[in-house]
């Protein structure tokens, strides 16, 4: 039962807002409730944007680029034309000014400045009522800011973050190593330094690497003179430098806050001050499943590193795991979170470490750490589909020989390559996902196989591919050319090739590719892992009783469609709404089937029956008294009834109603008893079953009267039943079997009807969200919606009551009498019978309106349930063989910072070659801009604001 899952279903695809939001790494705003919006006397404030130009304040510091400017309060947000040269997001509370600039005649141009001292020039490019109203907007939404209180915490906030020391004219260098570790040895009397900024556990244990090879002075001195002119953590512009400088690679001390910046996990910390302390106050004393997963994995993460090999480190990745599966228990904790948590945290705080991992799970990777782990397997099918497209050789190789792509490339992508290759290389792969998005991953692996592609024409199993990416990742660090003559060229490492390889041949991937290829890909992953779920769940049952596993896969796709009609709460069991919908799939008398016929249309709607009889069989199968059933339950409960015989249903249905189970039915319990027939029999036509009730009513009473007790009356001397209370035993099981089979009506339903009721039948596949089709088909699809189609049956059922053409019909539920029947004459199993005569006319009426009556039909629409060929079981037993160890590699051993070097040089020729690897990577950026439109942004740098 645990592996029942609907959240599959339930994937809508993103709306065009919520794309803005996830390119510009906004997060989703809760809404402000309605006495806070009064009280601040603003409520939701709209969005908007407009095209604009994007000029730096700074002259002669950046060019001038052509894009969109959003107003997404809280945030002010800008892209390029190309949407990858420049970009920015700004929270509004850390804009200080906006002003009017007096340009030239046509022109309406904003100076902004920012908490940082930036000027950021926007000359609005529509028109000018366009332009007005944006400016409007935009000053609401700054007042909302500033009545919030927003403002003052920037102060505060931007302590937190390492750049504000780096770019002072202090700086922070003084107690830092060259691999910005700090250092904690001090003179005797002297308190270690304090730092306010936050960091991880390499401030303490070191970085990975060896400082001097990874040339971190040179990368620091270039991040310093990006972040002054271009602003830092809330403030940050990104401008193609900022993508050139994140590729080279990001410097251990800033990589923990460039992360945080580049992903929007900065603006989770920003808006949520206090919320992880509070969930660890909130988790002490508490246990669950996956707090006993978590302590299985601390020991088993990144264990080569030092400071997993202390208490501070395990004990922080403890309370971070545990944090966010107690804020996400639908998520919970999967395996592999916990190598992304303990990389993360050798860079990051806990609480940086925290919200990166919401970001990661809910926005970057999503599904990747869910149970079913959907959003994996969903990128592997993605990941083969490019394979195929673009290395079609390989693919056919593997195909050949059978070796599965995604027992090397699955550990990839769950752990960002960081379980795959030396820290050292996997972080800055790490650099280049966080600031470009997931395709990263896609670009990456397909040039590791392009690379290696004459070695991987000569393997022949999974063994092979495995053993030689491992030798591949572990030679990295060595020249790429080696038997070149250039120095220059031997100096090019693998590494190095492998980015370079990654980021020019295969930039064609981009995050519109990959959501197309997703979306072509979820409905087979989601019929895969349904159908893999379903084997697992019927193979993990205890007992099938008699039950085979065909019909066993019956009952699971009927309890599968009604969870995801009514979804249960997030456990393992079912309750009583969602048992309602699964009866009423396997069950003529728990629902109510009616053909509506009103001169436009004839439909046949189903109804969930809601009867106090459908809650007794629910705690009647609830043998442990959870309030709650699970899969088991269900099997069971139903063996117990759909294979009995006449006594055995006799039997069934009597103990159904002896609530204390001492034997016996009390009077009231006799009352419910034919209040359940009555229910039972609702539908059928003619009056033999309702008959057939007052029967056994009757003799039920009698009988029960006459084995009572007898009292004589003292004046009269007439013995009568002695008088006893409505709760006291009354009627035992011998005697209801008598009542029973004293009639034919009620024989014959327990001799057949009541087991025949319930059937196990095919349940046509369920229909999944469909994939976007463009304009036309999410037309449609925003049409024929279910609301939409309940709406038309109303106003065609309305008019065809106005026509006196609307007729329903109730579909009986047992159907074996087609005739009306008179109802015999009741009958005493005290007193001798008499004979009654039936008389019968066959029924061909129908009932008009609001009336209602009932015929023997039967529709069965069934459609063959279609079977995925993409299997996830080799996916998922890859995950387990993944993490079981980790290949430690020398080259990420912390280095030692007196030892010398060949690379050490002077720092302003060990620039140059920094940014000849940085020029290595760089395009061509168009700013979109015409000369005489460049001429123009120039003009607004010297314009004076308006007066």
């Amino acid at each position: 039962m645990s592996t029942i899952s609907t959240q599959l279903r339930n994937f809508k695809e993103p709306t065009k807002d919520q794309l803005t939001h996830v390119f510009f790494s906004i997060p989703e705003v809760p809404p402000v409730p309605l006495k806070d919006a009064e009280k601040l006397g603003s409520g939701d404030i709209e969005k908007m944007d407009i095209n604009a130009i994007l000029s730096f304040g700074a002259q002669e510091v950046e060019d001038s680029y052509a894009g969109k400017l959003h107003l997404l309060p809280p945030y002010l947000a800008f892209s390029s034309l190309d949407r990858k040269s420049v970009r920015f997001t700004l929270p509004l509370s850390t804009v200080r000014r906006v002003e009017r600039l007096n340009a030239r005649a046509g022109v309406y141009a904003l100076s902004l400045s920012t908490w940082h001292g930036m000027k950021i020039i926007v000359q609005l490019t529509s028109l000018r009522p366009t332009a007005d109203l944006f400016c409007s907007l935009l000053r609401e939404a700054l007042k909302a800011e500033l009545q919030r209180g927003h403002m003052k915490a920037v102060k505060g906030f931007v302590k937190t973050c390492y750049s504000e020391g780096l770019v002072s004219l202090s700086g922070v260098s003084d107690n830092e190593r060259e691999d910005g570790s700090l250092i904690t040895e001090t003179k005797e009397g002297c308190p270690p330094p304090e730092t306010e900024f936050h960091g991880g556990l390499g401030l303490q244990f070191k970085f990975p690497g060896d400082p001097k090879k990874l040339r971190e002075a040179s990368k620091i001195k270039l991040w310093t003179t990006y972040l002054k002119n271009h602003g830092r953590n809330l403030t940050l512009l990104r401008y193609p430098q900022c993508t050139r400088l994140v590729q080279v690679g990001l410097p251990n001390r800033l990589r923990g806050e460039m992360w945080e910046t580049l992903s929007g996990s900065i603006y989770l910390r920003y808006s949520n001050p206090g919320v992880y302390d509070q969930l660890l106050l909130d988790i002490q004393g508490t246990n669950s499943t996956s707090f006993e997963d978590i302590e299985k994995d601390l020991h088993r993460s990144l264990p080569e590193y030092a400071g997993y090999q202390a208490d501070e480190g395990i004990s922080a990745l403890r309370r971070v795991l545990q944090a966010y599966s107690h804020r996400n228990p639908e998520v919970g904790y999967c395996q592999a979170m916990n190598i992304l948590a303990a990389a993360i945290l050798i860079y990051m705080s806990e609480e940086q470490t925290f919200w990166l991992l919401e970001v990661l799970c809910d926005r970057l990777l999503p599904g990747y750490y869910s149970p079913t782990m959907h959003g994996t397997l969903l990128d592997q099918r993605v990941f083969e589909s490019l394979v195929t497209r673009c290395l079609p050789m390989i693919s056919d190789h593997f195909q050949a020989v059978d070796v599965q792509l995604s027992v090397a490339s699955l550990p990839w992508f769950l752990s960002l390559y960081i379980n795959s290759m030396p820290m050292v290389f996997a972080f800055r792969i790490a650099d280049c996902f966080f600031c470009m998005g997931p395709k990263v991953l896609f670009q990456v692996g397909k040039a590791i196989l392009k690379i290696n592609g004459e070695k991987l024409l000569q393997i022949q199993d999974d063994g092979g591919f495995l053993s030689l990416m491992r030798e591949y990742f572990a030679s990295l660090g060595d020249s790429a050319h080696p038997e070149s003559a250039d120095p220059r060229t031997r100096a090019i490492t693998r590494f190095q090739e492998l980015l370079l390889v990654s980021f020019r041949e295969f930039a064609v991937i981009s995050d519109e590719t990959i959501l197309s290829e997703r979306r072509k890909y979820r409905n087979e992953i989601v019929n895969s892992i349904e159908s893999f779920s379903k084997r697992s769940a019927i193979r993990n049952l205890k007992t099938l009783g008699r039950f085979t596993k065909e019909q066993a896969g019956f009952i699971y796709d009927a309890l599968y469609k009604a969870m995801c009609e009514v979804p249960p709460p997030p456990t393992t069991r079912i309750g009583i709404p969602t048992f309602q919908v699964f009866l009423s799939e396997i069950l003529t008398w728990a629902r109510n089937e009616k053909i509506v016929i009103n001169g436009f249309q004839q439909r046949i709607d189903c109804e969930v029956a809601e009867h106090e009889l459908i809650h007794r069989l629910f705690y009647f199968w609830d043998t442990s008294c959870k309030g709650s059933l699970s899969f088991q339950d269900l099997v069971s409960g139903l063996d117990g009834v759909m294979f009995n015989d006449l006594m055995e249903n006799i039997e069934w249905f009597f103990n159904l109603h002896d609530k204390n189970k001492d034997g016996y039915l009390t009077k009231d319990e006799v009352l419910t008893l034919s209040e359940s027939f009555l229910f039972i029999f609702r539908h059928e036509i003619g009056d033999a079953y309702l008959g057939a009730v007052s029967k056994f009513m009757t003799n039920a009473f009698e009988y029960g009267d006459s084995l009572l007790p007898q009292h004589t009356d003292d004046k009269t001397g007439a013995t009568e039943p002695q008088v006893i209370g409505q709760n006291q035993p009354y009627l035992n099981l011998a005697t209801f079997r008598m009542v029973v089979l004293a009639d034919e009506v009620l024989e014959s339903f327990f001799e057949t009807d009541l087991s025949a009721s319930f059937r196990l039948e095919l349940v046509p596949d369920l229909e999944l969200p469909p994939a976007s089709s463009g304009f036309l088909g999410d037309l449609w699809s925003n049409i024929a919606t279910q609301d939409n189609k309940k709406m038309f049956n109303r106003l065609s059922d309305e008019l065809g009551k106005t026509i006196g053409k609307h007729q329903i019909i109730y579909r009986p539920t047992i159907g074996r009498f087609t005739k009306l029947e008179e109802p015999t004459a009741r009958e005493s199993l005290i007193s001798p019978p008499t004979k009654t005569t039936s008389s019968g006319s066959p029924l061909n009426t129908v009932i008009t309106s609001s009336s209602s009556s009932t015929i023997d039909s039967s529709i069965h629409d069934n459609a063959p349930s279609s079977a995925s060929a993409f299997s996830p079981m080799p996916h998922l037993k890859a995950v387990n063989a993944a993490f079981m160890e980790r290949t430690p590699f020398a080259i990420d051993d912390a280095g030692d910072d007196d030892d010398d070097s060949d690379l050490d040089m002077v720092h302003g020729e060990d620039d140059d070659q920094v940014m000849d690897e940085v020029d290595a990577f760089l395009e061509a950026h168009d700013s979109g801009l015409t000369e005489a439109d460049k001429e123009a942004a120039k003009d607004l740098l010297h314009a004076e604001p308006v007066k």
